[in-house]
């Protein structure tokens, strides 16, 4: 029969022998406490944070492996910015980030950023930011990242 894929999406660290995992690992006869551990134990820093997580099953050997995805990018800052939601009004600014904090989205999204450098990868984030309304060093993001690029701003 093979590998077995299943995928779903769960809170960090809170991973149970339910939905999603636990009725599609039951007839496969594997130990779902320690798949459901280990996915626990890769998702704990991801806290308060739904990511997508990719357990595959040898249906044979009943070898198994749990890849963790990357959260979203608005994921990450709402929890920096201990907020709920991006804003739903275009003149609402729901919050501000501070390089401090655009530097630790980054590193939590580091391999799946786009760009060379880390200047590239804070504006990408900077830009997400700027899509939620929220303003960036206290001012608006699309500003931050022109003084980025206009040497103005060190990151």
């Amino acid at each position: 029969m093979g590998d077995v894929v299943i995928n779903g999406l769960v809170e960090g660290g809170k991973a149970t022998s339910g939905a999603p995992f636990g009725p599609a690992l039951g007839p496969l006869g594997v130990n779902i406490a320690s798949i459901v551990n280990e996915i626990n134990e890769k998702t704990k820093a991801f806290d308060g944070i739904k990511v997508p997580v990719k357990v595959v099953v040898n249906s044979e050997t009943k070898h198994f492996s749990v890849s963790v995805g990357s959260p979203p990018t608005s994921a990450l800052i709402m929890k920096e910015l201990g907020i709920q939601k991006g804003a739903k009004a275009k003149e609402e600014v729901v919050g501000n980030i501070t390089m401090e904090q655009l530097r630790k989205v980054v590193n939590a999204k580091e391999p799946s950023l786009y760009g060379n450098t880390v200047e590239d990868k804070i504006k990408q984030v900077a830009g997400t930011c700027k899509s939620m309304n929220i303003t960036v060093e206290g001012s608006d993001a699309m500003e931050f990242i022109k003084r980025i690029d206009a040497k103005e701003v060190k990151v």
